[in-house]
């Protein structure tokens, strides 16, 4: 795995799910029938692989999104809010007058825990664009969601061709997920992806493993993550912060994970593990705010 080394910003392409996101900061979830009225409001682009380009490109890299929006009035403010950002966006959906998915999110202020309610990928079925192999070419790694699977396979195929480290935000298992890992170089994945016939972190690592990836990883929160490369593993400790919000944090972890990965020469044990480490430092400084971008001001 090549790095950028010395020749710049790490430029990372990032695959996936953009929606955008309105978030309440709430002292319960809404029960049946109840209203509540916020005590905060966060309106912002949201999704996996837009939050991680959010993150790559705070830290310092040029990003990339590939991901379907449209035209709609709120698709065009998920897409300035990542402009605004320094995320450029390639919208595979430009054409499109729908509105964006949009995810409705409730956080409780004295646990930081979230629900959410969106409708995701499923308004789109897109086709990968002609430029996608140029467009992984001018990268250094490639970071995926799993969501709009055909646009994601290609990608890492193409970047499976053109020798670009491939990261993986497996956040749930989905369909097409089987036929995606032969591709996937580094996969950190949450406590809810379970591939088929597993319960534990250590059955998850070790199905990635026989599906072809290398190095490997399942977050937990705030409690250690568990890592596997090639010849053996160990926990990386997750800081500990006072949690305000817990949305987007695995987002984030991804988004620094890639960042971090990008500029790596060679992927031993002591690298993964550090690279995991300085990842999860940004992830717990996230938590320690409300919604998606305040954890950016003044870092």
């Amino acid at each position: 795995m090549v790095g950028v080394g010395d020749r710049g910003r790490p430029t990372g392409l990032f695959v996936g799910l953009c929606t955008l996101d309105v978030i309440q900061l709430v002292d319960h979830a809404p029960r049946s029938n109840e209203k509540l009225t916020a005590r905060e409001q966060v309106v912002a682009a949201g999704g996996p692989a837009a939050n991680a380009a959010v993150a790559f490109s705070h830290l310092g890299g040029a990003a990339r999104l590939l991901t379907a929006i449209g035209k709609h009035p709120l698709g065009v403010a998920a897409t300035a809010d990542l402009n605004r950002l320094g995320v450029t966006v390639s919208d595979l959906a430009a054409d499109s007058a729908e509105p964006p998915a949009v995810s409705s999110i409730a956080v409780t202020a004295s646990t930081g825990e979230r629900a959410v309610a969106s409708t995701n990928a499923t308004a789109y079925r897109l086709t990968p664009p002609g430029d996608l192999e140029k467009l992984v070419a001018e990268c250094d790694i490639v970071e995926l969601d799993g969501h709009h699977m055909e646009l994601a396979l290609a990608a890492a195929e193409l970047a499976h061709v053109a020798g670009r480290p491939t990261l993986f935000d497996a956040g749930s298992w989905k369909d097409g997920t089987r036929s995606l890992l032969p591709f996937i170089d580094v996969a950190v994945c949450s406590a809810d992806f379970r591939p088929p016939g597993t319960n534990t972190p250590t059955e998850t690592l070790r199905f990635l493993r026989e599906h072809g990836v290398e190095w490997r990883a399942v977050s937990r929160g705030g409690e250690p993550i568990v890592w596997a490369g090639p010849d053996g593993g160990g926990t990386v400790e997750v800081p500990p912060v006072r949690v305000a919000d817990t949305l987007g944090a695995g987002d984030v972890l991804h988004g620094a994970l890639a960042h971090q990965l990008a500029v790596t020469r060679s992927l031993t044990p002591e690298t993964f593990a550090e690279a995991l480490s300085a990842a999860a430092a940004v992830a717990s400084r996230a938590c320690g705010s409300f919604g998606t971008r305040a954890w950016m001001h003044g870092t």
